[in-house]
């Protein structure tokens, strides 16, 4: 009597990525869910650089993994993985743009007069966040504050008046008794100093920025795995 064979585990994680889309072409499901866990944290990256809002992301890169799925069979190796998925979200993610009508143009960027950006931009939407992302911006006002108190007097005043007490031009230049020219030419020196003064120590966390793993990472991979399996039904 033959005794019955034994099924090998798939070592899926060893696997690199055209293997990965043999299989998921030949049927085997599961390793899509290895796919989306090794690109989740770029494509969630870039599709928020483009729709600006992190549920609205994840709600991209759900599309689009479906869709890639669904074209599997399109890929043909010229190009990374990787590569063609982040194609697939960016046409997703610009599609729902188009949908807002919430586009500009890059050449009105360019124009933006440097003088009216922030040093930081912190998202506008507080509440339920990621705790990554409370610690995150923690750690970033701490960084912030900090290069504030380096700023000499005069432009820390200024700058402290104007964008975190909200003064206007002309309640500031009567305060300190300077003219409003000195409290613009103030400010844009005080920005110009913070922006040079953390450029090198957010540079060296910016492959942190946006995170995208643990339960975020999760949550996305579970509902396509979910969708699909509805689909084979």
């Amino acid at each position: 009597m033959t005794s019955p064979v034994k099924l090998v585990p798939i070592d899926y994680a060893a696997l690199d990525d055209n293997a990965l889309v043999a299989l998921v072409r030949g049927g085997q499901r599961e390793a899509f869910r290895h796919i989306m866990q090794r690109c989740n944290q770029r494509l969630f990256r870039i599709a928020r650089s483009v729709v600006g809002e992190d549920s609205e992301a994840e709600d991209v890169l759900q599309e689009s993994y479906m869709r890639a799925y669904n074209k599997l069979d399109t890929f043909r190796g010229d190009s990374t993985l990787l590569t063609w998925l982040t194609s697939i979200v960016l046409n997703e993610a610009r599609g729902r743009l188009r949908k807002r009508h919430n586009m500009v143009g890059l050449e009105q960027l360019d124009a933006a007069p440097d003088d009216s950006h922030q040093v930081i931009q912190f998202p506008s939407k507080f509440g339920n966040e990621d705790p990554a992302v409370s610690a995150a911006r923690a750690q970033i006002r701490h960084l912030l504050e900090h290069a504030i108190d380096e700023l000499p007097e005069a432009f820390r005043t200024v700058y402290v008046m104007r964008e975190i007490e909200e003064c206007t031009v002309e309640e500031t230049a009567t305060q300190l008794e300077i003219k409003p020219e000195t409290v613009k030419t103030r400010l844009h020196r005080a920005r110009r100093l913070l922006r040079a003064s953390l450029q090198g120590t957010l540079a060296a966390t910016m492959s942190e920025a946006f995170p995208f793993m643990g339960q975020r990472c999760a949550r996305v991979t579970e509902a396509v795995m979910a969708r699909l399996g509805a689909k084979q039904l």
